[in-house]
């Protein structure tokens, strides 16, 4: 049985509701994202498909100013996220919205300074026997085409989107981004270890043309987790 909570320096997530628990991917993601907040200080963010609350309270930890909305469609996860969000430091900047992002904010002009997604990460996979995980973990609800919709409806002009995703979904990603006027500025291939392949790509996305920097990181060499992955983590988790 997967543990119902967990415990990082500053803050608890409780996960007993929400079908996605917490993950070194999606960890690693959020430390990621929340070195590019820091450099680029937006005021007003937008974490689409929330779940637990992780990466909203990660750059909150992060960054002192910023405000976060979170939009999360399951009602369950949703209020867990609210609970997460209530017990910690930074309840006053932190909003849930339990809301489809396809709708939400519809008619009025409500824009972000940049936008973080972890969301539905497969199409046609194999699908598991948990429908709240399907629903979380395929693109039933939201597909990849709607979620670029959203983030083209919601962010700024001079704004940055982040977005973790598998890395064969990711070629088509860049595709679709592209099509939409946003260009890739970073690129990371995420892999368990030095002697695996690939496993994930996160990705940052601005309006405006930039070089793209591509790098690789592991989560482990020799049953540790790598210094790359520990420098980026230490602030977070318990025991680096």
């Amino acid at each position: 049985m997967a543990n119902t909570y967990f415990q990082f320096k500053q803050f608890r997530i409780t996960q007993q509701y929400s079908a996605m628990k917490v993950t070194s991917d999606g960890c690693l993601f959020g430390a990621w994202v929340a070195e590019k907040v820091s450099l680029l200080k937006p005021m007003r963010i937008l974490d689409i498909g929330t779940g637990t609350g992780l990466l909203s309270l990660m750059l909150a930890q992060k960054e002192e100013r910023i405000l976060i909305e979170a939009v999360e469609i399951d009602n369950l996860a949703a209020a867990e996220a609210k609970d997460n969000f209530t017990n910690s430091p930074w309840k006053d900047r932190l909003n849930v919205i339990e809301s489809d992002i396809k709708e939400f904010s519809l008619g009025e002009d409500k824009r972000y300074d940049f936008i973080v997604s972890n969301p539905p990460f497969f199409d046609n996979d194999l699908k598991s026997n948990s429908s709240k995980r399907n629903l979380a973990m395929h693109s039933q609800l939201l597909s990849l085409e709607e979620l670029l919709a959203a983030i083209k409806r919601l962010l700024n002009d001079n704004g940055s989107f982040t977005i973790l995703l598998p890395c064969h979904r990711t070629e088509s990603f860049e595709r679709m981004a592209l099509e939409e006027g946003f260009y890739l500025k970073e690129k990371v291939l995420v892999k368990q270890t030095p002697l695996h392949s690939p496993f994930r790509s996160m990705l940052l996305f601005t309006k405006s043309s930039k070089e793209t920097v591509e790098k690789e990181i592991s989560i482990k060499e020799s049953d540790n987790y790598t210094s790359a992955f520990s420098s980026l983590l230490k602030d977070y988790y318990l025991y680096l």
